[in-house]
C-alpha cells in the first residue's frame, strides 16, 4: 500500500529557506507543494532552480499544505505561525521561535487548542556530535561553550544571543535536569545595532554552572562544548562533527587506557572514547523527524516547549546584557 505523501510548503526562501526546500525534496514522505517569499528576485531564482510553484501570498500557501515550514526573519514568525495553527496546519518553525516570550506562550495555547504538531528548528540537536553521545549518562557540573563565527549581515536583526548562543542554551537545557537559579551576562555591539559578542553564566539549582561565549565577529569559526562531571570529561565539536569522552575508572578497564593516577582514594584509570560519528544531514533529519512524529502521532523531537524555554533564557540573558550596558552608559 502506497502511503499518501504529506504536503509541505516553505515560507521564506532566503539562504536557509533554499536549504530547507532542497532537503524537503530529498525526503520521500513529503510533497513539496511550493513556497512564498515577498522578494521577487529570490522567488524567480528559486522557482526556476527547483521547478517549484510560487504562491502569490502566504495565505494561499497555508491553505494548500498540511505542514507550513516557516523560515522567514524572526519578526514574521509569530503572525505566520498563528495563522497556520488557526487553520489546523502542522508547523516547522526556525529558531528563535518568536520575537518575545509572550508570543511563544500564545503559540503554546493555540497549539493545544487546535491540536497540531509544532517543531522548532534547533538544528544542533541533530548534529552527529551530540547524536553520538548517550545523553542519559551525562550529568555535568560545569559546562564551557564557545560558539564563534565571522561577521555576516544575515541574522543581525537579532542579537548574537538569539542568533547563535540560543543553540547552546537549548542543548544545555535538554541535558541539565534542574531549574536555573541565576543568570549573569555581558555583551557588546560592534558591527550591528545589537550585541555581537556575549558571555553568559548560568547557575542551576543542582550546582551545575554553564559558561557560554558567543561571537559573530570572530576571525575563526568555533562551535565547541565541553562538559565536566565527576567521572568524565565530554568534548563536543559541532563544527567538525566529532565527540570525545574521557572517563575515570576505579578499576582497570578491560580495553586499553591512556594512563593511571595515584590519588588519595587509590589508583584511577583514564580511558578515552571516541563515539562513532555517522554522516548526516542535520536539517534533513529535523524535517524528517517532524514528518515521522505526525505519522506516528508522537511528540516532536524539539517541541514548542523547548523552543519557548530556550527563548525565555535567551531573553533573560539579553535583558541582563542591556542592564549592564545601561549602567556603563550612565557612568560615562
Amino acid at each position: 500500500m502506497i502511503q499518501k505523501k504529506i504536503k509541505i510548503g516553505v515560507l521564506g526562501v532566503g539562504h536557509l529557506g533554499k536549504i530547507h526546500l532542497n532537503c524537503i525534496n530529498m525526503i520521500e514522505g513529503y510533497e513539496a507543494v511550493g513556497f512564498y517569499d515577498s522578494n521577487n528576485k529570490t522567488s524567480e531564482f528559486v522557482q526556476e532552480k527547483y521547478n517549484c510553484k510560487r504562491f502569490s501570498s502566504a495565505e494561499e500557501l497555508i491553505d494548500a499544505v498540511d505542514i507550513v515550514d516557516i523560515v522567514t526573519p524572526t519578526q514574521f514568525h509569530f503572525d505566520l505561525a498563528k495563522r497556520s495553527i488557526q487553520k489546523g496546519k502542522h508547523i516547522f518553525i526556525e529558531k528563535p521561535v518568536t520575537q518575545n516570550v509572550s508570543q511563544a506562550e500564545e503559540l503554546l495555547k493555540l497549539r493545544d487548542e487546535f491540536n497540531v504538531k509544532i517543531q522548532v528548528g534547533h538544528v544542533e540537536r541533530f548534529n552527529p556530535a551530540i547524536s553520538s553521545i548517550d545523553l542519559k549518562s551525562i550529568h555535568p557540573m560545569f559546562i564551557e561553550v564557545h560558539r564563534l563565527s565571522s561577521f555576516n549581515p544575515r541574522g543581525t536583526d537579532v542579537s548574537v544571543v538569539l542568533d547563535l548562543m540560543i543553540h547552546d542554551i537549548d542543548i544545555i537545557l535538554s541535558i541539565v535536569d534542574s531549574e536555573i537559579s541565576s543568570i549573569q551576562a555581558n555583551g557588546v555591539a560592534v558591527a550591528s545595532p545589537n550585541p555581537d559578542i556575549a558571555n553568559a553564566r548560568i547557575e542551576f539549582k543542582n550546582g551545575c554552572v554553564a559558561n557560554l561565549t558567543a561571537s559573530r565577529i570572530s576571525l575563526k569559526q568555533m562551535r565547541k562544548m565541553r562538559l565536566f562531571q565527576g567521572d568524565a570529561y565530554i568534548s563536543l565539536d559541532f563544527l567538525e562533527k566529532n565527540a570525545q569522552v574521557i572517563r575515570l575508572y576505579d578499576e582497570k578497564p578491560k580495553e586499553g587506557y591512556l594512563s593511571e593516577w595515584e590519588t588519595d582514594e587509590g589508583k584511577k584509570y583514564i580511558q578515552a572514547e571516541f563515539p562513532e560519528i555517522l554522516p548526516t544531514n542535520a536539517i534533513k533529519e529535523e524535517l524528517e523527524s517532524l514528518l515521522n512524529c505526525i505519522l506516528a502521532d508522537s511528540k516532536p523531537e524539539v517541541p514548542l516547549e523547548d523552543g519557548y524555554k530556550a527563548l525565555k533564557v535567551a531573553t533573560e540573558i539579553s535583558k541582563e546584557i542591556e542592564r549592564r550596558l545601561k549602567q556603563i552608559r550612565e557612568k560615562n
